[in-house]
């Protein structure tokens, strides 16, 4: 079973981790040079898509060798760059250029669906706050994960309308029962493009 720990920077997610599934965790991680979408945004779509295909394999790898697996922030990570776009922070091009990335990996089973999501939403002013107690972690793009609040909600919205049994709504007081049979359309490229195709446009627009 793999479980993702979503919402945006402040949130608690880490925290939560940390407290009832420190053995179980696929920490939230980043290459040490970050791609330059700017400066070549296919090539910075295809390596984003290989640093979270590799943050999946340590999932699957974490899953057979404890059963479980949870990972703070969605391996799948596609919302990001698509979040970016709806707030105007990437041009469409961008998007375009992961989400073509991320569909073959998904096809070739290298990304996919989790079996459980926990997304916790945050009030901005509750958010500030957070931050402002947490002096250990800098959070240097911490105003523009605040733009993307209300964007991550809609793609995790967009995840229960097609998989309703699998979004949970907020950070449990305890690590999830653990299911035995993993999700078997982790993999299913009809439900990808089905979820992909149900997004809001820019700005909340419906498609």
């Amino acid at each position: 079973m793999i479980i993702v720990v979503e919402g945006i920077s402040a949130a608690g997610k880490t925290t939560w981790c940390r407290q009832y599934a420190a053995q179980y965790l696929i920490k939230e991680s980043y290459p040490e040079k970050r791609p330059d979408r700017h400066a070549d945004p296919s090539e910075a779509a295809r390596l984003w898509t290989e640093w979270n295909a590799k943050r999946w394999a340590d999932a699957i790898a974490m899953e057979r060798a404890k059963g479980v697996a949870i990972c703070d922030t969605d391996p799948l990570k596609l919302h990001f760059i698509w979040a970016l776009w709806q707030v105007g922070e990437a041009p469409e091009a961008d998007w375009l250029a992961q989400l073509e990335f991320t569909r073959a990996a998904v096809g070739d089973r290298r990304l996919g669906f989790a079996d459980r999501y926990l997304f916790k939403t945050i009030d901005p002013l509750f958010a500030l706050q957070q931050r402002d107690r947490d002096t250990a972690r800098p959070r240097s793009n911490f105003g523009l994960h605040l733009r993307l609040h209300n964007s991550l909600v809609r793609w995790y919205q967009t995840i229960a309308k097609v998989m309703p049994e699998r979004l949970v709504w907020g950070l449990p007081g305890m690590l999830p029962p653990i299911e035995m049979t993993a999700n078997p359309r982790r993999y299913d490229l009809p439900l990808f493009d089905r979820f992909i195709g149900l997004l809001p446009g820019p700005s909340g627009r419906e498609p």
